[in-house]
């Protein structure tokens, strides 16, 4: 594609609009709302999530990854602890997570400390999946260098004759996260780039503050 073509890509929003007096007073209310929405909107996995993580001198990296939970404790996604992004939340618990959902022309930001979830959580969430995924976990070095696609396959079906008839151990470098909020924005495509963007700051530790910011 030209880079001309590039730059005159552009669409106009006009689904709907956002103001502080639609939202609700707190932010996970308002994500519920909007979760449940684009849900009922058929988006394509409306719980996939760009990940963003950074190491202690400030390189940044991101990833989609799949929201598995949400409450007022924050948002639970799980993960290899000992992949890339893992180490970087172990040195530098700040990250941030953007959902996407553009058929909805909308964008919500959130940002906060990343901290692990119990271990019965962990436990609790990886028998629920299915067996072959449990047995990927423990077939994935994630993040490291592999010879070639054949060495894992081999490795996967190997583990899929051992746990043929019984129960797959979660891995002990495997679990979840939760990612505690101190901001969140949702953001609602309008018309002219004149975007609705509505905030929400925490302020002391337990209350939110909303805010409109400019586009």
């Amino acid at each position: 594609m030209e880079q001309q073509d590039i730059e005159n890509l552009r669409q106009e929003y006009s689904a709907a609009s956002l103001s502080k007096s639609d939202v609700a007073a707190n932010p996970i209310k308002q994500f519920d709302k909007w979760f449940n929405e684009a849900i009922n909107a058929k988006v394509y996995e409306p719980n996939a999530m760009t990940l963003a993580t950074a190491t202690t001198d400030g390189r940044p990296s991101a990833r989609i990854v799949l929201l598995k939970g949400f409450s007022d404790d924050g948002f639970k996604f799980y993960t290899n602890y000992l992949s890339r992004k893992g180490k970087e939340i172990a040195k530098n618990p700040l990250g941030a997570l953007v959902f996407l959902w553009g058929d909805m022309e909308r964008q919500i930001r959130i940002e906060g400390t990343i901290e692990k979830l119990d271990r019965a959580y962990s436990e609790k969430y990886f028998h629920s999946r299915p067996k072959k995924s449990q047995i990927g976990a423990v077939a994935s070095p994630q993040s490291r260098e592999i010879e070639g696609r054949d060495e894992l396959e081999k490795y996967m079906a190997e583990l899929e004759q051992e746990y043929a008839d019984k129960e797959v151990p979660k891995p002990s470098h495997w679990g979840g996260y939760v990612l505690k909020p101190r901001l969140i924005e949702f953001w609602q495509g309008r018309r002219s780039r004149l975007h609705d963007r509505i905030v929400y700051k925490k302020v002391d530790n337990k209350n939110w503050k909303i805010v409109r910011l400019a586009p």
